[in-house]
C-alpha cells in the first residue's frame, strides 16, 4: 500500500477491453481527471449503486414494496423518466 498525500492507495493491475480504456482515457481527460481517478470514481459509483439497491431491496422487505405513485414521485424529484413496473409473473 501507499501513500498520496493523505489518502491510502493500492495499486493494482487490471484488464480491460481496448476500446473501454480508450474511452475511459477520453472521458477522464475531458474531465481534467488522472485514469486512475476516472476508474477509482467509477468504482466508487458502482459501490455506491449497489449498496443503495441492497437498502432499498431491505426497505421493501421491512415495509412493503415502493407503490407507484412513491416511485413516481421520486422520478420526478431525481429529474428521471420512470418505466412502470412489469406485470407479468
Amino acid at each position: 500500500m501507499h501513500t498520496i498525500g493523505c489518502m491510502n492507495v493500492d495499486r493494482l493491475s487490471v484488464a480491460l477491453d481496448a476500446d473501454l480504456v480508450a474511452a475511459v482515457r477520453q472521458t477522464a481527460a475531458e474531465a481534467g481527471m488522472s485514469l486512475s481517478a476516472r476508474v477509482g470514481a467509477a468504482a466508487a459509483d458502482r459501490v455506491r449503486n449497489q449498496l443503495l439497491g441492497a437498502a432499498l431491496d431491505a426497505w421493501e422487505a421491512e415495509t412493503g414494496a415502493f407503490t407507484d405513485e412513491e416511485l413516481d414521485q421520486a422520478a420526478e424529484v431525481l429529474g428521471l423518466n420512470r418505466r412502470a413496473r412489469s406485470t407479468a409473473t
